[in-house]
Order: structure tokens, then C-alpha cells, then sequence
């Protein structure tokens, strides 16, 4: 069962410009120079119930737009979204009771009242019957670890608590939906884990739908098993995040730690093989191939020179992402 269905999206905006000096003010009052750009432009994806889908890109990007359109906030200028089988810009009021809504730096908490009186409130917003709140809110509150901070104002939490307690609110009527918009941005690492520890526990006992966009690779490489990649409004990958780096970048970063200096002569060359030098006596190779090339390339640099330590690292999600931004590649 698909959870959302987005077809040929695209969302313009209009980006107004000034005319200079006083004339050009006075032009500007009866016509307006502007431009139409593209924030999304002709996407399609669709998302199955249960999903942890990481959807990531550079600012820009057109990620937090493509929310905004799914979660009914903003209409979109073509194409078709489907979100719980509802229309969310013309269904609204029906369909955001299927959803929950994380953004990292909006609050959807009231700043002047204490937390449990701001989750009264959702309660009552989205009609949750007593019985359904205490049997879901007790354990979203146990794991979360926000019992004693329910008495306290909003104004009164620290960056980590406010999210926690965001969290809370957004899971107040169970959504089988729920988007998070750099939900973890300015945590700190203990913070970081319980919530994905949570997200994953909600994933696994409700099937909760999960779309997560995120700077912080590290909270994808945790979470999501798919990534969507987009780039100047346009999904540039769309699948598994483990074959993303077969995709992108097939091989392995070999760091080699010599016993004397090495000289960049006295290392193996090859069109499919990039050295960087870390200090003078070690050295990173980037091998473009398999499991045989990386052996190659050790047998053939430990006969050569004398070796103190070898390591075998996958290059990084993060630094492929950085290469395919960088290099403009298209990934299938």
C-alpha cells in the first residue's frame, strides 16, 4: 500500500527585483521585474506504508518545499499529490489527522503554558478520547524520557527537551504518518540517540510512515534504509542507501601508515586510483573497483616499502554525497 503518491510535482515561486534610483522605484510601482524559478520541479515518488525515507540535499534544494506541498501547507503549481488517499491541500481538515509534523526550528508547543497543558490542547484539537491518550501517551512519554518536564513552560526547556517534547506533541493522535524537517538540528549526541532510538521503536510497533529530511548523514545512516536525493528541485537518486555508494562511488578509501617517508614516485599509479597525503608518512588511496583491486594494491605497495599499519575504510556517506554535488553526477 502506497502512503503517498506524487506525480510530475512542481511548485514555482516568483522572485521579484528592484529597478535602481528613483525613477526605477517609481517603474516599480505600476509594473514589477520578476522571474519564475522552480523550488520543485517535476517530481515523482511514491512512499509505501512503514517507510523510513531519508530525503536529503543541499539548501536549497527544494526539500523543506516538497514537505510543505505533501503536508498541505502549500499548493502545488502542477502535478498531482496524493498523501492517505486525501488531497492534502483540498481535504485538509480530514487529512491532517493522519499525519504528525516535526519542524526543527517551528514550534507547535504553546511558549507561555506548561507542556502538558499544550498536549491537553492537541488532545482536544485532533479529538483524542481519554482511553486512546493515556494507553499511547504513556509510552511515548516514558521512552522519550519527558515525564518531569510535562509541569514546566515551554520557554523554561533547553533546545533538547523543547524537541523531545515536540516529538511527543506531533505522536498525540498516533499518525500513521510522520514528517520530520531537521527534527535533531542543534542536539546534542545523547539527545540525538534517544530520538532515533524512539523513531525506530514507533516504526517497528505502529508501522509508522517516517520522511525525515536532514543535514546530519549520520541520523539517515541510523534510520533510513532509502534515501531520496534531490538537487536544484529534481530527485537525482531514489533508492537503497547501501547501493547508493556502489552507484556513486565503487571502491574503498585504503589508508597505508609507513615506517619511514614516502615519496609520491614509489607509489602504484593508476587511472583508477587517487592518492592523498596525509603527513609524510601516511598515505589514503581511493581504489575505483573490487574486492581484487584493493589486494592488488597492497600486495603491490607493501613489496615496495616497509609498512607499520594498513586500513580498510568505506568511503563515507557524506563524502559521497559531497562528490556527487560537487561533480554534478546523476545517479541511477
Amino acid at each position: 500500500m502506497n502512503v503517498i503518491e506524487v506525480q510530475d510535482l512542481r511548485k514555482e515561486f516568483k522572485s521579484y527585483s528592484s529597478r535602481s534610483g528613483l525613477s526605477g522605484a517609481f517603474r516599480d510601482l505600476f509594473t514589477r521585474n520578476y522571474k519564475v524559478l522552480a523550488a520543485v520541479d517535476q517530481i515523482s515518488l511514491t512512499v509505501k506504508q512503514g517507510e523510513m525515507v531519508g530525503y536529503i540535499g543541499e539548501n536549497g534544494a527544494g526539500k523543506s518545499t516538497t514537505i510543505k506541498m505533501l503536508t498541505g501547507i502549500l499548493t502545488p503549481t502542477s502535478g498531482s499529490v496524493v498523501v492517505n488517499g486525501m488531497n492534502p491541500h483540498k481535504e485538509r481538515e480530514q487529512f491532517v489527522r493522519t499525519i504528525g509534523v516535526v519542524f526543527g526550528q517551528r514550534s507547535q508547543l504553546w511558549w507561555d503554558i506548561a507542556v502538558q497543558e499544550s498536549f491537553r490542547l492537541l488532545k482536544k484539537v485532533y479529538r483524542v478520547s481519554d482511553e486512546d491518550y493515556n494507553n499511547h501517551m504513556g509510552h511515548v512519554i516514558e521512552t522519550l524520557e519527558i515525564g518531569p518536564l510535562l509541569d514546566k513552560p515551554v520557554r523554561k526547556l533547553s533546545l533538547g527537551q523543547r524537541m523531545r517534547c515536540e516529538l511527543a506533541a506531533a505522536l498525540i493522535h498516533n499518525p500513521s504518518l510522520l514528517f520530520l524537517d531537521e527534527p535533531t538540528i542543534g542536539l546534542d549526541v545523547l539527545v540525538k540517540l534517544k530520538i532515533r532510538k524512539f523513531l525506530k521503536e514507533i516504526n517497528e510497533q505502529y508501522k509508522t510512515t517516517i520522511i525525515l529530511t536532514t543535514h546530519d548523514i549520520t541520523d539517515i545512516e541510523a534510520l533510513c534504509e532509502r534515501v531520496v536525493l534531490l538537487d536544484e528541485g529534481k530527485i537525482v537518486y531514489d533508492g537503497k542507501l547501501n547501493q547508493l555508494q556502489i552507484n556513486a562511488v565503487e571502491g574503498k578509501q585504503v589508508e597505508f601508515e609507513f615506517l619511514t617517508e614516502v615519496l609520491s614516485a614509489t607509489l602504484p599509479s593508476s587511472p583508477k586510483l587517487h592518492w592523498e597525503q596525509k603527513d609524510a608518512t601516511t598515505w589514503t588511496a581511493t581504489v575505483n573497483g573490487d574486492e581484487q583491486a584493493v589486494s592488488e594494491l597492497i600486495s603491490n605497495v607493501i613489496q615496495k616499502n616497509p609498512i607499520k599499519n594498513v586500513r580498510i575504510n568505506e568511503i563515507s556517506t557524506e563524502e559521497i554525497i559531497r562528490k556527487i554535488y560537487e561533480e554534478g553526477m546523476a545517479i541511477s
